[in-house]
């Protein structure tokens, strides 16, 4: 009966300690991601979108704090993908330009969007590979 009870206590252990983590565990995995997503937003986004994300009022549209970034996961990675142009409203202000496809891989793209919606107040979880995989087939 005591060995019984001590297996039973130490599953009860180890169950504990397997449910605690929470999304944390990943936070490693998202700093190593935003660091590799600084350096592609540098080459790619920082010379219209500014290296504070503030963007160009009327011209290019802010990403720091950006409601329209945060507002749809699937259009910011699209949108990175394979560019966007038209009407768009950030933060309530007006934008209609132009931004061309960047060609970055899936891998690329979810580090520059850990970067962006990571940086400068915006504050979201971690984008992966697999995420952006799909969304690339819609």
């Amino acid at each position: 009966m005591t060995r019984n009870f001590t297996w039973l206590i130490c599953l009860i252990a180890v169950a504990t300690v397997l449910f605690s983590f929470t999304d944390d565990t990943r936070q490693p995995d998202l700093k190593k991601s935003m660091q590799r997503g600084k350096v592609i937003y540098g080459n790619y986004c920082q010379t219209c979108h500014m290296q504070n994300g503030l963007g160009i009022e009327g011209v290019f549209p802010p990403l720091a704090k950006s409601d329209y970034l945060m507002a749809d996961r699937k259009r910011a990675i699209r949108q990175v993908l394979y560019g966007a142009s038209g009407k768009m409203v950030v933060n309530g202000k007006t934008y209609n330009g132009n931004m061309s496809p960047t060609g970055l891989n899936a891998k690329q793209t979810a580090d520059v969007l850990n970067y962006i919606t990571n940086s400068w107040g915006n504050k979201a979880k971690m984008f992966t590979v697999e995420e952006v995989k799909a969304a690339q087939k819609k």
